[in-house]
């Protein structure tokens, strides 16, 4: 089955946000991530890069859905043309250090002169205040600060990076895709713009919630490969196959760990063994025991499609051909590129891709001719 497909010079805006307005500037990581996530739903996002940026990159999916607008932020008259596109715009996103946009005379003091409705994003590692605000600094370090990269890895090893999945795109991009669309909400009422200060320190600390429960009632320790959901409980984790692939169980539920034994005919002086950790390390082994003993593709025959919460690791191009997301139409081809659909679903408006990364610039009059009604 082939991915949906998508034309950029067909594709309209769709979601939503269809109708919302945000000026992007230029930068790397959780920013443009969340850009891409607020144009998926149908903002439209237009993007100020500096003269001679590189453009065309049909490649760079995390840049799609937006227009890109040229101008030099050390020259007077291309600070008034970005200023002209605020005052008609519904939503700044920066990731700047803190001081930047001030220095520039965008800070948000200058900005609300001009437009006090609009939201102010602004996306940092640190935040905009605090003894490292001013630090250089990426997603492996604001992980490590928040205490979520001392527990990710195996026991008596170095802590593992979980790609930048839980810093730059967990705590950052939708934290500050959640703050922007909750103050968006709020303007439309009190006719105010706000300053939504994501830090992804913030935000990791935050999605650290559930550990720090678990911790204050004794059943997590901090110890790498010691917890239920670090790997350490026989139950949940990964088990290489016969053909030296993985595949993935979490039977976590006592009835789900039972059929989980059934299945896998585990030894019956083990079948009462998923919450005695003196056993673990021999429920480990008979577990191992039984998944080496099939290729990956047996094992999902026997047990794929069951409560026994299991699923094959699969690599990124192995993913795009799995029934399931190819059913889901989870990945679509943009211009000949394969890659993400928009996350989440709606029923009534349906996001859309506005297209690929943009091949050439626009003009600044050209936005706000459109955004103005001219």
């Amino acid at each position: 089955m082939s991915a949906p497909s998508v034309t950029t010079s067909t594709t309209t805006a769709s979601g939503p946000l269809k109708g919302l307005k945000v000026i992007e500037f230029a930068g790397i990581g959780p920013g443009p991530f969340a850009c891409m996530l607020l144009s998926d739903m149908g903002a439209e996002v237009v993007r100020i890069d500096r003269p001679g940026a590189r453009l065309g990159d049909a490649h760079d999916i995390i840049g799609r859905g937006r227009q890109t607008v040229l101008l030099d932020l050390k020259k007077a008259d291309d600070i008034a043309q970005v200023l002209d596109l605020l005052s008609s715009a519904d939503v700044l996103v920066e990731g700047f250090r803190p001081g930047v946009m001030e220095r520039l005379g965008l800070g948000p003091d200058a900005v609300a002169a001009r437009n006090p409705r609009l939201v102010y994003g602004r996306m940092t590692g640190w935040g905009q205040e605090g003894p490292l605000a001013q630090a250089a600094g990426h997603d492996i370090n604001y992980i490590s600060v928040a205490g979520a990269l001392a527990a990710i890895g195996e026991p008596g090893r170095a802590p593992v990076p979980p790609l930048n999945l839980v810093g730059d795109y967990g705590g950052g991009s939708l934290y500050l895709v959640t703050g922007i669309l909750a103050a968006v909400l709020e303007a439309r009422t009190s006719g105010r713009g706000q300053v939504v200060d994501a830090a992804i320190t913030d935000g990791v600390v935050s999605l650290m919630s559930l550990f720090q429960t678990m911790a204050l009632r004794g059943s997590h320790v901090e110890a790498r490969g010691s917890n239920m959901l670090d790997g350490g409980a026989p139950y949940y984790g990964a088990y290489e196959t016969a053909d030296g692939n993985h595949v993935s169980l979490g039977p976590i539920e006592p009835k789900f760990f039972e059929l989980l034994c059934v299945k896998l005919d585990l030894p019956q002086a083990l079948r009462d063994a998923q919450n005695d950790r003196s056993r673990w390390p021999a429920l480990r082994e008979a577990i191992a025991q039984r998944v080496k003993a099939r290729s990956r593709d047996a094992l999902c025959a026997l047990l794929e499609g069951t409560d026994v919460c299991f699923a094959p690791v699969l690599t990124l191009s192995e993913a795009a051909q799995h029934p399931h997301n190819q059913a889901r139409g989870a990945f679509v081809d943009v211009d000949g590129v394969r890659q993400a659909a928009p996350a989440p679903r709606f029923s009534r408006t349906p996001s859309r891709i506005q297209g690929a990364a943009p091949r050439s610039a626009v003009r600044a009059q050209a936005v706000l001719q459109r955004w103005r009604g001219a």
